[in-house]
């Protein structure tokens, strides 16, 4: 769901404070993992875990052979954090934009939320940015990724916060954090969560129709319409925001921006409305709307506005998985604004210069 970055730049009195945290949460969760062969044959863990972390096994083979996804150490160990969040991150926006703020690291470059091991470091992060006036919030993040570079250590492992997540939420989250390791664009959230949620959403489709049980398959269709309804519904209201913010001078702009945010919590509740979902299957969607908020939506448009244009890559390289990530690995080494025009010229619905 993310990349962990180690270290903080020099723009945050507390860097040292924040480096430190990011490495001694690190380093403890890599010494919580053990070998999934290790778990398997244990006679104390539950059955239900057993079996999971034997799909998880299934799961990972898949994504090596089916889907061309690294074949490395990472995601063959297990760690029970008994928590409920690998990390929280921190995301923030100012009042009147959707634009996030950024913060900057060696390693990942300048992206645009912080990640903490601890929900309280995380939560007087969020309370340091609002007294400088942006908007904010904190969310618990099930997995991140290190990109590869402590597959040497033995890898990111598979967590609890995540292990008991229905069969193809599972083997999706999978998919995404394994992308990571393929193509990363230093700086480019963007870039990198929509790269990694088009070959989630590819590779959870292709697993769904060839290895889940139809009890998994019809669960995981119903979760999608859900899915894909709200991402309508945020994709709309980002949209109306984008429009009213980009104009400086509009009268009432508060009262024009309450009145957008009143609205999208009504269309949310007509649309819980017609699901006729359970309290479970809608908790994460009810907690995102009560607290939404500018952050969140700038967020939010991370995972999903070049989900589209990557697709449409991937239809182009013949649904060829190697053909597919070269291609996104050339894109990659573009400066950062031209592949972000490459990829806005791949969405649907975009005009053709000149037609």
């Amino acid at each position: 769901m993310a990349s962990l970055a180690l270290a903080g730049c020099a723009s945050n009195g507390n860097a040292l404070g924040y480096y430190w945290q990011s490495v001694r949460g690190h380093v403890q969760l890599m010494r919580s993992a053990e070998p999934l062969e290790d778990w398997i044959a244990r006679t104390d863990i539950p059955v239900p875990l057993r079996e999971r972390l034997q799909l998880a096994q299934r799961a990972r083979a898949f994504a090596v052979a089916e889907l061309g996804l690294p074949d490395n150490a990472s995601y063959r160990r297990y760690a029970d954090l008994k928590r409920t969040a690998a990390v929280w991150n921190v995301v923030a926006a100012p009042p009147y934009s959707l634009t996030l703020h950024t913060w900057c690291f060696p390693v990942t470059g300048c992206i645009g939320y912080r990640g903490y091991f601890d929900e309280a470091d995380a939560r007087a992060e969020a309370d340091r940015l609002a007294k400088a006036g942006l908007e904010v919030e904190v969310y618990g993040v099930p997995a991140y990724s290190t990109l590869g570079y402590m597959n040497w250590a033995g890898g990111d492992p598979l967590l609890s916060t995540f292990i008991g997540w229905p069969e193809g939420e599972f083997v999706r989250l999978l998919f995404h954090e394994l992308a990571h390791q393929v193509v990363y664009a230093k700086g480019d959230t963007l870039f990198n969560e929509s790269f990694a949620t088009a070959v989630e959403r590819l590779g959870s489709a292709r697993w769904l129709a060839q290895q889940a049980t139809p009890q998994a398959s019809t669960a995981f269709a119903a979760s999608e319409v859900r899915r894909r309804d709200f991402r309508a519904l945020t994709q709309a209201t980002r949209e109306r925001l984008a429009k009213l913010y980009a104009q400086d001078s509009v009268p009432d702009r508060e009262a024009l921006k309450a009145a957008a945010m009143q609205s999208f919590r009504a269309d949310y509740a007509a649309l819980r409305e017609r699901w006729q979902a359970t309290p479970a299957q809608t908790a994460g969607y009810d907690r995102w709307v009560a607290s939404a908020n500018n952050a969140s939506f700038g967020a939010q448009a991370a995972y999903n506005e070049f989900v589209p244009a990557f697709v449409a890559i991937f239809e182009r390289e013949g649904r060829d998985w190697r053909r597919f990530y070269d291609a996104v690995r050339v894109l990659s080494e573009q400066p950062q604004a031209q592949r972000h025009e490459v990829l806005r010229q791949l969405l649907p619905n975009q005009e053709t210069p000149g037609a």
